[in-house]
């Protein structure tokens, strides 16, 4: 790439950039009776600072030259007036900065947060739970620099700035072209510093996101690790990784040493250039001791906002690559979403259709279902069964409508999933995963999840319909015990059981188990098939599992093979007709029998 294309390059991204500050700057309009205070704060506190130089200036020259005590006493007062005011007004810039800032990151987070909740299952499959978790730490960590020091600092830095220069002009018009001299050099400086910068501060933060993806990938798994004894291996792994990220903030920090140094420079040679030129005039009678030292004061005032403004690029490229991040994020759309015209599902019997259906995950040209057609009348217990990737969990989700079908319909009762919300079909749908996932709180919660209003009668019916309730009863706080994070305080089996409590207390017309039971022992297994009955009894189910045993009394049993339904009947119509259900019956009998 030619320099000019990386000019280029930085200006369209600018641009871009521009674009979602404004949607940051959005997120202050709920406040902004308080950002206007703000401003007039920043405004009195800005005037308050730079009035002590000319109050010394004239201090010297009408005051302590023409030996009048009287002036000197009202520059004095007005000096620390000037004091005063500038206290009052930095508190109050400083205290409603902080606060509007504050709420508007809050709200950004809520807005993040809300919107991970509408995006489809396909894009966590693609994204790592941690660089996600990133976006809302790491990420809006910066953007609160940016917000809460950054902004302040770019219009008080500015407006002093402004202010200083016209103050320069008003004193000796002379002396303030020999300050300005050193302008073009800094414009050459900062741009060339904007270029070598551009990429550095937007790989710090993917690098970090790395960072933080990896902990937590290995936190999760970190009884995996323990038991492969692979903690060597994963810690020269997040070696590599933080080394990484070193590296990447390092390039910032040699941009950093370079350039900094390189304005204080320029301003200590400016000031030397004053003291001289303006020495001179004030030998000659051309200039007054007074104005000099105010001259000099004000280069001070003239040359920090400078300073300042530089130092507040490092804090805008970090902010704006975090603000790229999140709002890249902010900016995925769900693959399954309601329709404009959608309605809401009404009460349903419980009647499934699958009419002609194909759907692929991604773009991989592989085909998970492959136009299957398959009805199920309400009530039925259907058992999907076939080998691994056969299309039995995709048929699942295809009902809940984690995903929509490529081609052909789904439909509940008659209503094309398409043209029903979302919100309105999970309502009257239950799901028991293979993996149980528990929320940390307590069994209560847990159970009462998908029915928050439902009372301890109807949290104990349920844990008692799939047979949970007599091992929770034996624990030493019954219903009220922690589960800990992920449910990690109970074994898998009673995690599992609290999952199908959790489903029976949402009573939900169709029922969708997912190789539930594949973490239940046998013993345990035995004692929840007669639960399980009376939580399918009355409604649609679709069940998926490995141990036939548990799915002999299905309805329906309907064979997958390579994405497309190979046979279906009952336990005995396949056994008897002796294809692939009666293979796939026998090798397993012969497996539980070893």
């Amino acid at each position: 790439m030619t320099r000019f294309q990386g000019v280029w390059a930085i200006l369209r991204g600018e641009r871009g950039r521009t674009r979602k500050l404004g949607k940051l700057l959005v997120l202050l309009r709920p406040y902004r009776g308080r950002v206007i205070l703000m401003f007039v704060a920043l405004l009195l506190a800005t005037a308050a600072a730079l009035a002590p130089p000319y109050l010394l200036g004239r201090a010297i020259d009408d005051g302590v030259k023409a030996k009048d005590l009287s002036f000197l006493t009202w520059v004095t007062i007005a000096f620390l007036l000037a004091a005063g005011v500038n206290f009052a007004a930095t508190y109050a810039q400083t205290y409603l900065t902080n606060w509007v800032g504050q709420r508007a990151l809050a709200d950004l987070r809520r807005r993040i947060f809300s919107h991970l909740q509408t995006l489809s299952i396909g894009f966590y499959s693609r994204n790592r739970s941690g660089v996600l978790i990133s976006r809302m730490t790491n990420d809006v960590q910066a953007l609160d620099s940016l917000v809460t020091d950054g902004i302040v600092t770019l219009f008080a830095a500015s407006l002093t700035l402004i202010l200083t220069a016209g103050i320069l002009v008003f004193l000796d018009p002379g002396l303030a072209l020999v300050t300005f001299l050193v302008f073009p050099v800094l414009a050459i400086g900062s741009v060339a510093f904007r270029i070598a910068s551009a990429g550095a501060y937007r790989l710090t933060r993917e690098k970090i996101a790395l960072v933080t993806a990896y902990l937590q990938e290995t936190i999760s798994g970190v009884r995996v690790v323990r038991a492969f004894g692979q903690e060597p291996r994963h810690e020269a792994q997040f070696s590599g990784l933080n080394d990484e990220n070193r590296g990447a903030n390092m390039k910032t920090v040699y941009l950093n040493a370079a350039y900094f140094p390189a304005v204080e420079m320029l301003s200590a040679v400016a000031t030397g250039a004053i003291l001289l030129y303006g020495g001179n005039q004030v030998l000659d009678d051309a200039l007054t001791i007074g104005v000099l030292t105010s001259f000099v004061f004000y280069l001070q005032s003239f040359f920090d906002p400078i300073q300042q403004l530089s130092q507040l690029y490092t804090t805008y490229q970090a902010g704006m690559a975090a603000l790229d991040k999140i709002f890249d994020l902010l900016d995925e759309e769900p693959e399954v979403r309601d329709a404009e015209t959608a309605i809401d599902l009404p009460q349903i019997k419980g009647t499934i259709e699958f009419d002609d259906v194909t759907f692929g995950y991604g773009d991989t040209g592989a085909l998970a279902l492959d136009h299957v057609s398959l009805s199920v009348p309400p009530g039925q217990t259907v058992a999907l069964v076939g080998a691994t990737g056969a299309g039995k969990s995709t048929l699942a989700k295809l009902v809940a409508r984690f995903y929509d079908p490529n081609e052909g319909r789904v439909l509940i009762d008659g209503h094309d999933l398409r043209d029903v919300r979302e919100r309105s079909l999970r309502e009257q749908l239950g799901i028991v995963p293979q993996e149980s996932f528990l929320f940390s709180g307590t069994i209560r919660d847990n159970i009462a999840f998908g029915s928050p209003d439902a009372e301890q009668d109807d949290v104990e019916a349920a844990a008692k319909a799939v047979g949970a309730h007599e091992f929770i009863e034996r624990l030493p706080e019954g219903y009220d015990t922690e589960v800990g994070e992920r449910g990690g305080q109970l074994s898998a089996g009673q995690r599992q059981l609290v999952a199908f409590a959790r489903a029976a207390a949402a009573d939900p017309r169709i029922l969708i188990l997912d190789e539930a039971t594949s973490n239940v022992d046998v013993h345990t297994e035995a004692g929840i098939e007669r639960g399980l009955r009376r939580l399918l009894a009355g409604r649609t189910a679709i069940v998926i599992a490995h141990r036939l045993s548990t799915i002999r009394d299905a309805g329906r049993i309907v064979v997958l093979d390579h994405g497309r339904v190979a046979e279906q009947g009952t336990h005995e119509e396949l056994l008897t007709a002796g294809g692939a259900y009666a293979r796939l019956y026998r090798d397993w009998a012969e497996q539980a029998a070893a």
